[in-house]
């Protein structure tokens, strides 16, 4: 069963077949990986849940893991396949020690970033098996093993994007989620944080303490984590029955519980205006994450250096919580949709941040944001959802977070405040829990609006660039000014602008619909002064060089 607890030993077990077995095995497995697009799962296996037990120690970055999954099969095969990489990292990587199915032992092979366990009778389509790994090493990546800027040896998880398959073996890919159980075996001065709630903390020996959490919502093996360190732990306060905790280092205790108090607000927040918080509780963690934050599923980890006592984290803590609803609980179904999870935390911390200071700052966070977008083009003239990206840290970027943005913050404008915000609730609703991707969500858009969507998603989404405007006076006449409006980029989009028109101490504002390369609006005002486009920032453009 998958709750069977390893008794783990120091000594490494050595495993070892006939030259002529193993060759044969790694011919075929090399054969399948070369067909098989690395990082992107085949379709062929669900994992259903995870369970990593792991020992940590003081005395060495080795770390000890039975890894343990339950898999359900969609086709039969004779072979179940993880993410499990090769180190090249001198002295690091995971060594397999053993492996089995069922409680049998099995036959396995470990190249090629890949582990490849194979079964004496083939896995029938519609059964679901349990396996187990057995092995041991020191983390080339995804686990870091440091200290902290106090001098503390600490653990801490970090698998974004997929980073988790240095240590663990998983289908490291967002389509693929699955619940997971942390039972973490370590020295009494450590205090281990995980996803999901808190089963059992127990001594089990003079010196070690066993932690288990449990998450029984699926998550994507990117936003699982656990973290083990010297923690100051305080619960923060309630949003609505989500306890909100606080863990932070001993030595910086009271900055840490006063930065990271404002959590409970954005909790609050965010379940007003999308939906029911997707877990059971929120824990934001000081860690060493190589992100200034990182939106693991009820357990977010922060930089270090987030903690001052100022409360300068205020928008990192809105956009890590947002993550909870976008990202964590509706995933991404490909890597390259990801602005559905990073465009909606960065858009909904900017709300957040309207809501509590006012249209102003939304104004000003989204002029910010534009001016990111804007230099980002310049240097990298791609779409938002890109295909073509093979290193997924490169992601990490404008298209994905501030123009991600912009799209939401348009399209409220497009569709109207009622239906947007209507559409993103029934959008978490119906996929909760699962994958959506980019049509996915315009379909509910075009549902709650009755508005054909798709030349809007095409062109901010899938096109590169913006608008390139330029506006000019062209004649005017007997009280009636005709004004030019071009396009100068290659692909002409379709938009609504707003002009400020200037005359004589007078202001009004006129609406234009754009979707020519040139459009002439005529105007009634005699001499104009100025024409502000956008004044209100509702449209992602840049005013044309000539």
């Amino acid at each position: 069963m998958i709750n069977q607890f390893y008794n783990f030993e120091q000594a490494p077990i050595k495993k070892c077949y006939e030259m002529k077995k193993y060759l044969l095995l790694f011919f075929a497995f090399l054969f399948s990986y070369l067909l098989t697009f690395a990082g992107k799962p085949d379709g062929k296996t669900d994992v259903l849940r995870y369970e990593f037990i792991i020992r940590i120690n003081d005395s060495t970055d080795i770390i000890f893991v039975e890894a343990l999954s339950e898999v359900r099969f969609n086709t039969t095969s004779g072979y179940v396949e993880f993410d499990f990489r090769n180190s090249d990292s001198p002295g690091k990587g995971m060594k397999v020690q053993n492996v089995n199915i069922g409680g049998n032992s099995a036959k396995w092979i470990h190249a090629g970033n890949k582990l490849k366990i194979f079964a004496e009778k083939s896995f029938v389509a519609g059964s679901v098996a349990e396996l187990k790994v057995v092995y041991s090493g020191i983390p080339a990546d995804g686990l870091i093993i440091s200290k902290n800027k106090y001098g503390a040896r600490t653990f801490f998880s970090d698998h974004w994007p997929d980073r988790a398959s240095y240590y663990l073996p998983v289908t490291d890919h967002p389509s693929d989620k699955a619940k997971v159980d942390f039972i973490i075996i370590a020295p009494f001065h450590y205090r281990v944080v995980a996803s999901g709630r808190l089963i059992e903390e127990s001594n089990i020996d003079s010196y070690n303490r066993l932690t288990h959490w449990h998450e029984e919502v699926p998550l994507p093996v990117k936003v699982m984590a656990f973290g083990a360190a010297p923690f100051a732990t305080r619960l923060a306060g309630f949003a609505g029955n989500i306890p909100v905790w606080s863990w932070v280092f001993p030595e910086n205790r009271n900055e840490g519980f006063n930065d990271y108090s404002v959590a409970v607000k954005a909790v609050e927040f965010y379940q007003k205006l999308i939906g029911p918080y997707p877990y059971e509780k929120l824990a934001n963690v000081q860690s060493k994450t190589i992100f200034g934050g990182l939106e693991n599923a009820s357990c977010i980890f922060y930089s270090e250096n987030s903690v001052t006592g100022k409360g300068r984290a205020e928008g990192l803590i809105a956009h890590e919580t947002a993550h909870q609803w976008f990202g964590n609980s509706v995933t991404e179904k490909e890597w390259s949709h990801i602005w559905l999870s990073e465009g909606f935390a960065t858009y909904l911390t900017a709300v957040y941040m309207e809501m509590n200071y006012g249209r102003e700052r939304l104004e000003t966070e989204m002029r910010q944001a534009r001016e990111r977008v804007l230099r980002y083009y310049d240097k990298n003239p791609a779409p938002v959802i890109d295909t073509s990206v093979i290193n997924l840290m490169s992601l990490l970027n404008a298209n994905s977070y501030q123009k991600g943005s912009w799209v939401l913050h348009m399209l409220r404008r497009e569709v109207g405040e009622e239906n947007f915000w209507k559409g993103m609730r029934l959008y978490f609703e119906r996929f909760r829990d699962s994958i959506a991707e980019t049509n996915d969500f315009m379909n509910v858009m075009q549902e709650v609006s009755g508005r054909n969507l798709k030349q809007f998603f095409h062109q901010w989404l899938e096109v590169p660039g913006q608008p390139e405007i330029k506006i000019s006076k062209q004649s005017s006449s007997r009280g009636v000014t005709d004004i030019l409006i071009e396009q100068k980029q290659a692909y002409p989009f379709s938009f609504s602008i707003d002009l400020l028109i200037k005359t004589g101490g007078q202001e009004k504002i006129e609406t234009v619909r754009v979707s020519e390369r040139k459009t002439v609006i005529s105007i009634k005002a005699g001499d104009i002064a100025e024409i502000v486009p956008d004044p209100h920032t509702w449209l992602l453009f840049r005013e044309a060089r000539n």
